[in-house]
């Protein structure tokens, strides 16, 4: 674990960390108190209500890709958080104002899952290719899995929190607790040493733009393998607000607290392989692939769990392989694009991972309420064993790929490259 900490060694991305991390347990906090608002108060268990939420919620990464990318590309990106995390506030607070007043019906989420969706868009770019403006490309990777390790953390605090806060004092007020949580982000961004901020070069305004980031994707067979095994993942896999709050509330008849305490024990295992892939020094396909099948082979053991912890302890195991994967995906395609190309490609790679969820939340939605949460993760564990295949497929036909056994042992040779 050597220099698994070494970018806090930079004062900026010190100081953004800890802004990050009181706002992301803010946001996990409202995550969960959205989610149980939904399933719970304003339907009848409806999971297909929760996929329709996450379906509005993420479908802006896709619907604004082109934007989101060149904006990250071409303006100051701090200035550009400092908006979109002032909105999100907003946001939070009117929501928590509705909540709190008893006024708050189900389309009222479904809007404001939309706004949300659509600053988030903006935000999530800019804030992954800031990175790199606070410590450089030499601790981007080792960055990129801090900056998991605190989204992990705080997933881990913040729906426990939730559940207790949601048991004693209703949603309404986790929204608004969410919505203070940004003053922390806005005010690191204010105590920034904005002469140690690298300079990144900025894209060119021309026509071709908004069709540069893809035709750069298209001409990297690399780049290519790692969006499509995301898709796969992030569509059908990474579905778990879905999948714990079905199997919390329908299968093992849990209340608020114990479904908060679910999700913090996936989240106590993403911090794990968050911590895990900062302390590499450089992202491999290899680990991808073994991510991939780790998390099938993981999901379809919750799956298949009888009781209530055995079931967390499972999602402990998923969470380590399902953050070593995103983690070592963001950090494969932002090392292996050119600075220029960098946001748009970012977000293209975002509205895969995370404009999948509109295509994939209200199927596996709709199987939780037909078949059963078990079937639901079922859908999940396929889609890490199809994401290994296609990085099998990558190494073979790109990497020239040749297994064989030797002496009872199985053996394998790969070109190498970065």
């Amino acid at each position: 674990m050597k220099g698994t900490f070494r970018s806090l060694h930079n004062y900026n991305y010190r100081v953004w960390a800890g802004g990050a991390l009181i706002s992301n347990i803010g946001t996990w906090m409202q995550r969960t108190a959205q989610d149980w608002l939904v399933l719970v108060q304003l339907t009848h268990e409806s999971a297909t209500a929760v996929g329709i939420v996450m379906a509005l919620q993420f479908g802006p990464y896709l619907l604004l890709m082109p934007f989101t990318g060149l904006a990250a590309d071409r303006f100051d990106r701090r200035r550009l958080v400092m908006a979109t995390q002032a909105l999100s506030g907003l946001l939070a607070l009117i929501l928590g104002i509705l909540t709190l007043t008893g006024v708050v019906q189900l389309w009222h989420v479904y809007v404001f899952a939309f706004l949300f969706g659509c600053v988030s868009a903006f935000d999530s770019i800019a804030r992954q290719t800031f990175v790199a403006e606070l410590v450089g490309d030499k601790d981007l990777s080792n960055a990129v899995a801090l900056n998991s390790t605190s989204f992990n953390a705080a997933r881990m605090i913040g729906p426990a929190v939730a559940g207790v806060l949601i048991a004693a004092i209703g949603s309404g007020w986790v929204f608004l607790l969410n919505a203070a949580s940004f003053g922390a982000v806005l005010l690191s961004l204010r105590c920034l040493r904005l002469d140690q901020l690298r300079t990144l070069q900025r894209s060119k305004t021309g026509r071709g733009s908004l069709r540069a980031g893809f035709a750069y994707v298209r001409s990297r067979p690399d780049l290519l393998a790692v969006l499509w095994m995301y898709f796969l993942i992030g569509t059908f896999g990474l579905n778990f607000p879905i999948f714990i709050s079905t199997m919390s509330v329908t299968v093992f008849h849990q209340g608020a607290s114990q479904y908060g305490v679910l999700t913090s024990c996936m989240a106590i295992g993403s911090v794990l392989g968050a911590l895990l892939s900062a302390s590499r020094a450089t992202p491999r396909i290899g680990v991808l692939l073994a991510g991939a099948l780790l998390f099938g082979v993981g999901t379809g053991l919750a799956a298949l769990m009888p009781g209530y912890w055995w079931f967390g302890l499972t999602l402990t195991a998923v969470g380590i392989s399902a953050q070593t994967f995103t983690t070592t995906a963001n950090s494969t395609v932002q090392l292996s694009t050119d600075p220029a190309m960098r946001g748009r490609v970012m977000a293209i790679f975002l509205a895969i991972a995370i404009g999948g969820t509109p295509l994939g939340a209200p199927i596996v939605g709709w199987v939780a309420d037909i078949c059963g949460p078990r079937w639901a993760l079922g859908i999940g564990a396929a889609s890490g064993f199809l994401a290994a295949g296609v990085a099998v497929r990558y190494l073979i036909r790109y990497r020239g790929l040749r297994v064989w056994i030797e002496g009872r042992r199985l053996r394998h040779s790969i070109d190498t490259m970065i």
